[in-house]
This record gives structure tokens, sequence and C-alpha cells, in this order.
């Protein structure tokens, strides 16, 4: 989830998005890990034997593949409108409504909490979903109920009158996020053949930036009425995870699957021992991620603060400017990732993508710090957004491709899924640090540069990847 991709963070991406998502009922997930008979609850968790079976060896058909395709776009469309509109626009403004004096440095403040939570809930809750065994699957129920929670946490958002009941309420909301996108992740590895997965990637990404765009467009709107903003963007949280479940080609039963039988102290050791042995590639995809997610948060995680504080525009004019960039990242998004991913896919080749998106980034981050005005804005929309919609188009393909083992892909990439989150929340912390020491945006874009440039470079040592 900007957005902070903010991301949605995700991510993504969260976003982040891509994201940071994490809480609810997070006592009842680990009191249901005790296995039980086929009489018993309809989910079970366990650990996953190396025999399991892996559904991406067999071909995808037309129709399999649209489904997916479709399925993806809609879920991180509908989750990152959401997230957007809460983190980007309702949540900041909501602070500056409540009158706190230093309302940046609380925005940062509940950003960096948030998002260090995420890191951890989002790892233990894909490793959980990789032990579920369902009728259902072991990715489903967990998409559904986080989706359910994951709306009702957004809205209760709107309803405290202090900065610090609103950081709790947000951080508690975050549990049902985490349960969607953890195991929604899991699904490219567990279901994608190698051969589509850029594609399939292409419309997770997509998805993740057009939602940005339409949740800053909508939450513009709401600027005056803040709480039926909150209220819209929790009916597309949970429609999120809903509507993708319904896309995707059903999940087979997980409740045959092999497995061995763990505590709960083992559960917890594996969910939080990271990928070691072969995980070079892994790390620097690690890093790449973050990178990225920090350089494009630090500005759209800020963009209504930049544009009233930086370049004076009122608040009437900061509304209709956020809108037009919404719009505008929208459109050369959709290109990026319509043309990005197949032709990722066709060419065999991840890093050509890679290097543009990052140069594109870069320039783009620069605009508003060469022309701090609307313009330099809409150029930061349209150049930035995309490149980072051709990042996006590739970046969950690339994810899976260095993954060290594909058995514990729902807790690998939640060590991944860190990333966005970590991104997030240092994309936010820098910003507010550089605000609060230095008086200023200023120094933000040169900074948001530097971190593309790490990110690209850290990209381009990746071995497994060409």
């Amino acid at each position: 989830m900007s957005t902070q991709t903010r991301s949605i963070p995700a991510h993504s991406d969260a976003a982040t998005l891509d994201s940071p998502e994490m809480r609810p009922t997070i006592t009842q997930a680990l009191g249901a890990q005790a296995v039980v008979d086929d009489a018993g609850p309809a989910v079970q968790l366990v650990a996953v034997s190396p025999s399991n079976d892996d559904s991406t060896s067999s071909p995808l058909s037309t129709r399999d593949f649209w489904r997916y395709l479709i399925g993806f776009f809609v879920f991180n469309t509908l989750i990152y409108a959401g997230f957007t509109m809460v983190t980007g626009v309702l949540m900041p403004q909501k602070l500056k409504d409540l009158g706190i004096v230093d309302y940046s440095s609380a925005l940062g403040t509940i950003n960096a909490v948030g998002a260090v939570l995420s890191m951890f809930i989002n790892v233990f809750l894909g490793a959980l979903s990789d032990r579920t065994r369902s009728r259902f699957g072991k990715r489903t129920p967990w998409i559904v109920v986080g989706a359910l929670l994951t709306g009702l946490g957004f809205f209760i958002i709107s309803l405290p009158a202090t900065w610090i009941g609103v950081g709790i309420a947000y951080c508690t909301s975050l549990i049902g996020l985490n349960m969607m996108v953890a195991p929604i992740t899991a699904v490219l590895s567990d279901r994608i053949p190698e051969e589509r997965r850029a594609t399939i990637s292409a419309a997770f990404g997509g998805g993740a930036v057009v939602g940005q765009s339409i949740g800053n467009m909508v939450a513009a709107a709401f600027l005056t009425t803040v709480l039926l903003g909150f209220g819209v963007a929790a009916v597309l949280l949970i429609l999120s995870g809903i509507l993708a479940v319904l896309a995707f080609p059903r999940e087979q039963s997980s409740k045959n699957l092999k497995h061995e039988r763990e505590s709960l102290v083992q559960v917890i050791v594996r969910s939080f021992t990271p990928p070691i042995a072969g995980a070079s590639d892994f790390w620097k995809a690690f890093i790449c991620r973050t990178g990225l997610i920090i350089a494009y948060q630090m500005v759209t995680s800020y963009q209504l603060y930049i544009l009233e504080d930086y370049i004076g525009a009122s608040k009437a004019t900061t509304a209709a400017a956020i809108s037009l960039m919404s719009i505008i990242t929208m459109i050369v998004s959709l290109i990026a990732s319509a043309t990005s991913g197949p032709i990722t896919d066709f060419i065999g080749r991840r890093k050509p993508s890679i290097c543009l998106a990052g140069v594109l980034y870069a320039i783009g981050i620069a605009m508003p710090w060469i022309m701090p005005s609307e313009l330099g804005m809409y150029l930061f929309a349209g150049l930035a957004g995309f490149g980072y919609g051709m990042y996006m188009a590739v970046d969950q393909a690339i994810n899976v491709d260095v993954l060290p083992n594909k058995k514990s892909a729902g807790k690998d990439l939640g060590f991944l899924n860190i990333a966005t989150c970590a991104g997030q929340a240092l994309g936010a912390s820098f910003t507010s640090l550089i605000v609060v020491q230095l008086g200023g945006y200023f120094w933000v874009f040169p900074t948001a540069i530097v971190m593309t440039v790490i990110s690209v470079i850290s990209a381009l040592s990746i071995r497994r990847m060409r």
C-alpha cells in the first residue's frame, strides 16, 4: 500500500504495498495450530513436508490464466485503493483535523510502528498458511477472514480522538491486512508456472499502482467528509479478498497433503528463521525492493504535506492536484504494466526492465526538487509512476524466481514482504526526520534518488536473474 505505496507498501510492493497488513485474531491463529482428525475443525495448522505437490509443474490453461490475471489485478487494485485512501490522504487529514501541532512527526511515528509490526506478523502468518490444512486449501481461509478483519479495522481508524488512538487502531488493523497479503502472494509461487509468472506479476503490480492512483483520487473527494471516506475504504478492502478468491480457480483441499506434527514453539522458530543457504540472490532482491519502496514512499506518503507545506498549495488546490496526479499515475502505470510484464516473459530477461524503471524513477523524483510546483509534482507522477509501474510488473516474478525453497514459499515471501513494510517505515521515517532536522522537504528528493540508485545496483547483481 503508497502511497504509501504504501505500501501497501507491499509488497507491496505493498503494498508493499507491497505492503504492511496484519493483525486481529492472531490468538485464534496460534490456537489453531494443533492437528485434528477429519471429524474436527475444517482448518488445521501443520508442518509441510518436502513431498507436497507443486502445481506449477502443470501447464496453465488459457481460462485459468485469465482467472488468475483478473483475480490478482482486482485484488491489488482494491486493496491498494483502500489502503492508499487511508494512509495517503484520510489518516494524514484526520491528524490535521485533530489539531495536532506536529502532525508530520505523528504520521511518521504511526507509519513506522505499523510497518515494524507488519514485518513480524507477515512472516508468521505466511508460515502458518504454509502449514494450514483445510478443505478450502491452505491460502483461501486466510484471505477471506483477513479481508473481513481489514475492512472493519480500517473503519475503526476514523473513530479515535487522539493521534495515539489513531495509531493503535491503524496498527491493529494491519493484522487482517497481512492475513490477506501473505497468503495471496504465495499463490503466485504455488500455482503459477514460471513462464507465465511475469505476466501475472504485471497484473499484480499494475493493480497496485492503479489502486494507489484510484485511492488518492477518491480520497481527495473526502477531505471534508473523512468519516465517509473511511467507510468507502473499508468496503474496498473487504471486496479485495472476497473477489480475488471468487476470481481464482478454486483452491484444492490441502487436508490430504503429507505433514509432520509441530509444536507451537517449533512453528514460531521456523516462522522467524530467514532463508540462508543459497539465498544471496534472495537478499539482493530484498535490498532492491526495500530501496525502491523507500524512495517512492518518501514522496507519495507525504504528498499532501508536500503540496500544502513545500509548494504552498491551498486545501482545494491540493485536492485537485492529488486527483490529477492520480489520473496521470494510473494511465502511465497501466501502460507500463501492460507492456513490461509480457515483454519480460517473451525475452526471458528482467534486468532491462529494472534498469529503465530505476532511471525513470530517479528522474521523476528529481522533478519536484528542481521545480517545487504543481507541475513538478505532475511530472513526478508521470515519470516516477511509469518507472514504478515497470518495476511492479516484474516485482513478484523476481521474488518467486529467487526463492531458495519453494516449499516454504509463504514464509520466505513473508520475509520479502518485510521489504515492503521496511520500505514504508523507513520512507516515512526518513522524510519525517529530514523535515524535523532540516526544516523542510528540499533534501527529501535527493535522498530518495540515492535509494533508487542503490536498488538498481542491487538488482543488477542478482545472478539468478537475467
